[in-house]
């Protein structure tokens, strides 16, 4: 997409407790504020920081203090998030990733089968996904496919349903470990304390399928690269739309019952 083309569009992040974009609130990109919601799965609360922002709602800053960080310099944007369960979900069928509800075979470029295994080379080798679907996904497991996870607390350390669900996350830099209670259950299960061995160790199904995310614990996670550049739009896929609105969409949900526990989109506006 050219850099005439990106100045048709402006970016508009939404997120809520289902797909449907009805029950969805708009996100304050950068600011001091956090959305929270809820559904018959989980309470959430979530942010979004964009590097060199310049979209929806208006007035929003360009950038956040957040891309200042050493651990987060190269990043170009951030999904912080927290969700309590309200029944258990396994490790191995909680996924994060992106779908779509519609086919955009007809728009891929050539070689994007080659492209998804690099992606599964470089950057994630849990990802797994089918661009080519009447409803195209590429999902990863939440426990190797998020960059920090922070367990915080045993259940009973946070009453499901009390006031203290609703997290502050903006001024919040989510590193990886846990919480009170949180950090003796990261070694009881044997997760590595860093990043990237917690990553490499929940590759392993079996690991997956031994961790259960339990009701009544918050877990914190946030997620971010430096491969999808929101101000200039290069997104593969988005290259090879046409000039209409379009969503490139986040969720995580149960893969073997399909119960989203959020779905956050950004929203390319067209402007003319």
């Amino acid at each position: 997409m050219t850099r005439d083309n990106n100045n048709k569009y402006r970016l508009q992040v939404t997120a809520g407790p289902e797909y449907d974009p009805a029950c969805h609130t708009i996100v304050p990109v950068n600011q001091q504020e956090t959305v929270t919601f809820e559904n018959d799965r989980a309470f959430v609360s979530l942010c979004v920081k964009v590097q060199n922002y310049r979209g929806y709602p208006e007035g929003s800053p360009s950038t956040n203090d957040y891309f200042s960080y050493p651990l987060h310099k190269n990043q170009k944007y951030s999904i912080a998030f927290s969700f309590q369960p309200k029944k258990a979900i396994s490790g191995d069928s909680l996924i994060f990733g992106n779908d779509f509800d519609n086919p955009i075979r007809d728009r891929l470029p050539p070689g994007l089968n080659t492209a998804l295994r690099i992606v599964r080379w470089i950057i994630d080798p849990g990802v797994y996904g089918d661009a080519y679907a009447d409803r195209p996904y590429l999902y990863g497991p939440a426990l190797s496919s998020l960059n920090c996870l922070r367990i915080c607390g045993k259940p009973g350390y946070y009453q499901i349903g009390s006031k203290n669900w609703r997290k502050e996350l903006h001024n919040e830099l989510i590193d990886e470990g846990g919480e009170a209670e949180g950090e003796v259950s990261r070694r009881e299960m044997n997760i590595p304390d860093q990043a990237i061995q917690r990553r490499k160790h929940f590759l392993v199904r079996e690991n997956r399928q031994d961790f259960w995310f339990e009701p009544g614990i918050v877990y914190k996670a946030d997620f971010g690269n430096g491969y999808i550049d929101f101000e200039s739009f290069t997104i593969p896929v988005i290259q090879y739309v046409n000039d209409k609105t379009h969503k490139l969409r986040y969720v995580l949900k149960d893969r073997d019952t399909g119960e989203v526990i959020f779905a956050l989109v950004f929203n390319l506006i067209f402007e003319g």
